[in-house]
Protein backbone atom coordinates (compact mmCIF):
# COMPACT_ATOMS: atom_id res chain seq x y z
CA UNK A 1 0.00 0.00 0.00
CA UNK A 2 1.51 3.43 -1.14
CA UNK A 3 -0.41 5.71 0.80
CA UNK A 4 2.23 8.62 1.00
CA UNK A 5 3.11 8.04 -3.04
CA UNK A 6 -0.56 8.29 -3.86
CA UNK A 7 -1.56 11.32 -1.67
CA UNK A 8 1.91 13.56 -3.12
CA UNK A 9 1.09 12.26 -6.99
CA UNK A 10 -3.06 13.19 -6.62
CA UNK A 11 -1.76 16.01 -4.75
CA UNK A 12 1.01 17.39 -7.19
CA UNK A 13 -1.48 16.42 -10.43
CA UNK A 14 -4.69 18.66 -8.90
CA UNK A 15 -2.32 21.50 -8.25
CA UNK A 16 -0.95 21.42 -11.55
CA UNK A 17 -4.45 21.31 -13.59
CA UNK A 18 -5.25 24.16 -10.95
CA UNK A 19 -2.76 25.86 -12.12
CA UNK A 20 -3.25 25.60 -15.97
CA UNK A 21 -7.30 26.16 -15.30
CA UNK A 22 -6.49 29.50 -13.95
CA UNK A 23 -4.28 30.18 -16.81
CA UNK A 24 -7.45 30.17 -18.74
CA UNK A 25 -9.90 31.63 -16.14
CA UNK A 26 -11.64 28.57 -15.36
CA UNK A 27 -11.41 29.04 -11.32
CA UNK A 28 -13.71 27.37 -9.79
CA UNK A 29 -13.33 24.43 -12.28
CA UNK A 30 -9.48 24.41 -11.19
CA UNK A 31 -10.45 24.50 -6.92
CA UNK A 32 -12.70 21.48 -7.27
CA UNK A 33 -10.71 19.29 -10.13
CA UNK A 34 -10.79 15.85 -8.96
CA UNK A 35 -11.76 16.54 -5.57
CA UNK A 36 -13.75 12.78 -5.86
CA UNK A 37 -9.56 11.18 -6.09
CA UNK A 38 -9.60 11.94 -2.26
CA UNK A 39 -13.18 10.10 -1.26
CA UNK A 40 -12.39 6.35 0.34
CA UNK A 41 -13.41 4.49 -2.86
CA UNK A 42 -11.08 6.39 -5.20
CA UNK A 43 -7.88 7.32 -2.88
CA UNK A 44 -7.41 3.64 -1.20
CA UNK A 45 -7.54 1.48 -4.61
CA UNK A 46 -5.45 4.26 -5.92
CA UNK A 47 -3.13 3.62 -3.07
CA UNK A 48 -3.30 -0.38 -3.40
CA UNK A 49 -2.73 0.18 -7.16
CA UNK A 50 0.18 2.58 -7.00
CA UNK A 51 2.17 2.56 -9.71
CA UNK A 52 3.48 6.01 -9.75
CA UNK A 53 4.75 6.22 -13.66
CA UNK A 54 0.56 5.26 -14.75
CA UNK A 55 -2.81 5.91 -13.30
CA UNK A 56 -3.85 3.16 -10.91
CA UNK A 57 -7.28 2.73 -12.15
CA UNK A 58 -5.42 0.63 -14.78
CA UNK A 59 -3.85 -2.12 -12.32
CA UNK A 60 -7.14 -2.34 -11.07
CA UNK A 61 -8.50 -2.88 -14.26
CA UNK A 62 -5.99 -5.81 -15.23
CA UNK A 63 -6.18 -6.95 -11.74
CA UNK A 64 -10.38 -7.76 -11.32
CA UNK A 65 -11.26 -6.60 -14.86
CA UNK A 66 -12.87 -3.45 -14.03
CA UNK A 67 -11.64 -0.36 -12.71
CA UNK A 68 -14.67 0.53 -9.65
CA UNK A 69 -12.36 3.65 -8.70
CA UNK A 70 -12.43 4.51 -12.21
CA UNK A 71 -16.18 4.11 -12.76
CA UNK A 72 -16.84 6.35 -9.48
CA UNK A 73 -14.37 9.40 -10.73
CA UNK A 74 -15.42 9.42 -14.32
CA UNK A 75 -19.10 9.79 -12.94
CA UNK A 76 -18.39 12.60 -11.42
CA UNK A 77 -16.44 14.69 -12.95
CA UNK A 78 -17.34 16.31 -16.26
CA UNK A 79 -13.91 17.15 -17.58
CA UNK A 80 -14.10 13.45 -18.50
CA UNK A 81 -15.41 12.46 -21.78
CA UNK A 82 -16.77 9.32 -19.96
CA UNK A 83 -19.19 11.29 -18.01
CA UNK A 84 -20.76 12.76 -21.33
CA UNK A 85 -21.43 9.57 -22.74
CA UNK A 86 -25.17 8.34 -23.42
CA UNK A 87 -27.35 6.95 -26.10
CA UNK A 88 -27.85 8.95 -29.51
CA UNK A 89 -30.82 10.80 -29.55
CA UNK A 90 -31.17 9.31 -33.34
CA UNK A 91 -33.15 6.13 -31.60
CA UNK A 92 -31.02 3.28 -32.97
CA UNK A 93 -29.85 2.89 -29.15
CA UNK A 94 -26.10 3.18 -29.66
CA UNK A 95 -24.00 4.73 -27.15
CA UNK A 96 -22.60 8.05 -28.24
CA UNK A 97 -20.45 10.83 -27.33
CA UNK A 98 -22.85 14.42 -26.22
CA UNK A 99 -21.34 17.64 -26.90
CA UNK A 100 -19.51 18.75 -23.92
CA UNK A 101 -19.19 22.06 -23.17
CA UNK A 102 -16.32 24.34 -24.00
CA UNK A 103 -15.36 24.84 -20.17
CA UNK A 104 -15.15 21.05 -19.83
CA UNK A 105 -13.17 20.41 -22.87
CA UNK A 106 -10.84 23.25 -21.45
CA UNK A 107 -10.49 21.59 -17.83
CA UNK A 108 -10.22 18.24 -20.21
CA UNK A 109 -7.18 19.34 -21.89
CA UNK A 110 -5.38 21.16 -18.21
CA UNK A 111 -5.91 17.59 -17.13
CA UNK A 112 -4.16 15.73 -19.92
CA UNK A 113 -0.96 18.48 -19.98
CA UNK A 114 -0.81 18.30 -16.09
CA UNK A 115 -1.27 14.02 -16.25
CA UNK A 116 1.71 14.11 -18.68
CA UNK A 117 3.79 15.91 -16.54
CA UNK A 118 3.28 13.85 -13.28
CA UNK A 119 3.76 10.49 -14.94
CA UNK A 120 6.44 12.16 -17.67
CA UNK A 121 8.54 14.10 -15.07
CA UNK A 122 11.69 15.68 -16.43
CA UNK A 123 11.15 13.84 -19.84
CA UNK A 124 7.98 16.00 -20.73
CA UNK A 125 7.36 17.00 -23.81
CA UNK A 126 4.76 19.04 -25.47
CA UNK A 127 4.19 16.59 -27.62
CA UNK A 128 3.03 13.88 -25.00
CA UNK A 129 -0.75 15.11 -24.31
CA UNK A 130 -0.95 14.42 -28.24
CA UNK A 131 0.86 11.39 -28.40
CA UNK A 132 -0.77 10.24 -25.17
CA UNK A 133 -4.59 10.94 -26.87
CA UNK A 134 -3.66 9.62 -30.80
CA UNK A 135 -2.84 5.99 -28.86
CA UNK A 136 -6.63 5.37 -28.44
CA UNK A 137 -8.07 8.07 -29.94
CA UNK A 138 -10.14 5.66 -32.41
CA UNK A 139 -12.10 4.08 -29.07
CA UNK A 140 -12.69 7.82 -27.76
CA UNK A 141 -16.68 8.09 -28.22
CA UNK A 142 -16.49 12.04 -28.64
CA UNK A 143 -19.02 14.63 -29.88
CA UNK A 144 -17.36 15.54 -33.08
CA UNK A 145 -17.43 19.02 -32.05
CA UNK A 146 -16.09 18.70 -28.75
CA UNK A 147 -12.63 16.45 -30.54
CA UNK A 148 -12.06 19.20 -33.23
CA UNK A 149 -11.61 21.51 -30.00
CA UNK A 150 -9.09 18.74 -27.76
CA UNK A 151 -7.55 17.85 -31.12
CA UNK A 152 -6.55 21.55 -32.04
CA UNK A 153 -5.51 22.39 -28.45
CA UNK A 154 -3.33 19.55 -28.50
CA UNK A 155 -2.08 20.02 -32.05
CA UNK A 156 -1.44 23.30 -31.10
CA UNK A 157 0.75 22.23 -27.50
CA UNK A 158 2.61 19.86 -29.96
CA UNK A 159 3.53 22.52 -32.59
CA UNK A 160 3.47 26.25 -30.85
CA UNK A 161 3.62 25.51 -27.38
CA UNK A 162 2.12 26.54 -24.13
CA UNK A 163 2.40 30.16 -24.25
CA UNK A 164 0.18 30.32 -27.34
CA UNK A 165 -2.50 27.43 -26.71
CA UNK A 166 -3.19 28.42 -23.09
CA UNK A 167 -3.09 32.25 -24.42
CA UNK A 168 -5.66 31.13 -27.13
CA UNK A 169 -7.35 28.67 -24.47
CA UNK A 170 -8.46 31.45 -22.33
CA UNK A 171 -9.74 33.57 -25.43
CA UNK A 172 -12.11 30.84 -26.90
CA UNK A 173 -13.96 30.71 -23.10
CA UNK A 174 -14.04 34.18 -22.99
CA UNK A 175 -15.98 34.07 -26.53
CA UNK A 176 -17.76 30.98 -25.02
CA UNK A 177 -19.20 33.25 -21.97
CA UNK A 178 -20.20 35.91 -24.28
CA UNK A 179 -22.49 33.69 -26.55
CA UNK A 180 -23.88 31.96 -23.04
CA UNK A 181 -25.08 35.60 -21.80
CA UNK A 182 -26.63 36.35 -25.21
CA UNK A 183 -28.39 33.00 -25.10
CA UNK A 184 -29.78 34.18 -22.33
Amino acid sequence: MHVLKHFKTITAHKWLVMKHCFRVGLYRQGLLHDLSKYSPSEFWVGAKYYQGNRSPNDAERAAKGCSGAWLHHKGRNKHHLEYWIDYSAGGEHALSGMKMPVRYVAEMFCDRVAASKIYQGENYRSIHPYEYYTAARDHYLLHPESRALLEKLLVMLKDEGEEKTFAFLKETLKKEKRLEKGRN
